[in-house]
């Protein structure tokens, strides 16, 4: 039966890639080159990261990371509001509520990525990676780039650091890294995450997502980059060098910002991201509720989760799960686009650690696929964000093509969740 399953999986990612073609828009300039070697690098990554002792140890050690940075930023949240924090971190509240417990750690750790950039670290390690793996794959310098880029910062950050080079790239490249930015995480809020899902899976997704991107948007978009267009462009202002910014020595004027003003804009930045994140948390979860009660009053049997169940269950299927965990699998994914990840890892965050709930094959896929800002609500942050970063042409562009970069999105999901499921049994 498993050997079944395992078939089944294979045909998904094959049927997967077989969509992204099916819609592409010049089939004939695919580099299949790349294609297939970036590939072989996702299967062995995700082979290592699931398959040997030392490469989930690897992971779970990243992942334990995190969760100790999270258990230091309870301290700072205990002090000012001890009746939030359980009593495992000194507090005297009985439980977390998801604010406390996800959201507000984030203040430490946002500070925290921010002075790593500032003084030069998370910029020297995302460029020499990206310029790496641009030597290994084929793919341009700039998209190899924003792709390990993604790995570390959202998607409107990714693209507001990137500002220059997105003037002067050509409008096809312009949607290329707006198709990208669908599968985007903030390294910031990688901790509220492992606190909900189980971490190694978090943070096995994170470098698959990075190369799916890369594979999926080069199947839907490709875009022929001669050797001149290929370069990285200065970031910061004319005259002002790409290290000496991305290192934090200098602002785009092209003087240095006091650390602590850096600091205290990093932690204003922090709250906001809060309340953006609350605010949009509760909003979809009443939005959904709302439409949930609108389609009772035609049948009871009818809820968002059902609709969107029956649209993605064909794809749930190809996970080579069961018929019932490919139904339920189903409504998570049409939660998840609908709403956002938190939504969908809030639900499940009581349960998904339990084996008998979630067989592993299905834990695996499950936080895989959520692990992305993958959803409608995000297309409109980088539609926002290329509003104010680039000319109306390259802007028109990206606007018309809204729905292959949801497509983009779910099929890089789809992808690093499938990939995962060959080696998780």
């Amino acid at each position: 039966m498993q050997l079944t399953y395992l078939l089944v999986n294979i045909l998904g990612i094959v049927v997967y890639l077989g969509i992204a073609l099916l819609f592409s828009n010049a089939k004939k300039s695919i580099n299949w080159r790349s294609v297939a070697v970036v590939l072989v690098i996702n299967l062995v990554l995700a082979w290592i990261l699931t398959s040997f002792a030392w490469g989930r140890d690897a992971v779970k050690a990243a992942a334990d990371g995190f969760n100790w940075l999270v258990q230091v930023a309870y301290q700072g949240i205990n002090f000012a509001l001890p009746n939030w924090v359980t009593t495992q971190y000194g507090g005297t509240a009985k439980s977390m509520n998801f604010v406390t417990s996800a959201l507000l750690p984030i203040l430490m750790i946002v500070p925290l990525f921010d002075t790593l950039t500032y003084i030069g670290v998370l910029p020297w390690i995302i460029k020499w990676v990206g310029r790496g793996l641009s030597f290994i794959t084929g793919a341009p310098k700039f998209e190899s780039f924003f792709a390990v880029e993604m790995m570390f910062l959202g998607n409107t950050e990714a693209l507001a650091v990137s500002s220059l080079q997105l003037k002067q790239m050509s409008a096809k490249r312009n949607l290329t890294l707006a198709m990208m930015s669908m599968s985007c995480v903030t390294a910031s809020i990688i901790g509220a995450y492992t606190q909900m899902v189980p971490g190694q899976y978090v943070l096995t997704a994170i470098p698959l997502n990075v190369l799916n991107a890369l594979i999926i948007t080069s199947i839907l978009n490709p875009v022929k980059v001669t050797p001149e267009e290929d370069t990285i462009a200065k970031m910061g202002g004319s005259g002002t060098s790409e290290a000496a910014v991305e290192a934090g020595d200098v602002q785009a004027n092209g003087k240095r910002e006091p650390y602590f003003s850096f600091l205290g804009d990093s932690i204003l930045g922090a709250g906001r991201l809060i309340l953006i994140i609350a605010a949009n948390v509760i909003a979809f979860v009443a939005l959904a509720a709302l439409i949930d009660k609108i389609l009772a009053l035609f049948n009871p049997w009818l809820s968002l989760e059902h609709i969107l169940g029956i649209i993605m269950f064909p794809f749930a299927w190809l996970m080579g799960l069961d018929v019932s965990q490919a139904f339920q699998f189903a409504q998570f994914m049409g939660m998840k686009l609908v709403t956002n990840e938190f939504v969908v890892m809030g639900k499940i965050a009581g349960t998904i650690n339990n084996l008998n709930v979630f067989p592993a094959h299905y834990q695996a896929q499950l936080t895989v696929f959520i692990t992305s800002f993958a959803n409608f609500s995000t297309t409109g942050m980088i539609i926002g964000a290329f509003k104010g970063l680039v000319d109306k042409e390259k802007n028109d562009l990206i606007s018309k093509n809204v729905l292959t970069m949801l497509l983009s999105g779910i099929l890089v999901s789809l992808m690093s969740a499938g990939i995962v499921g060959l080696f998780v049994w």
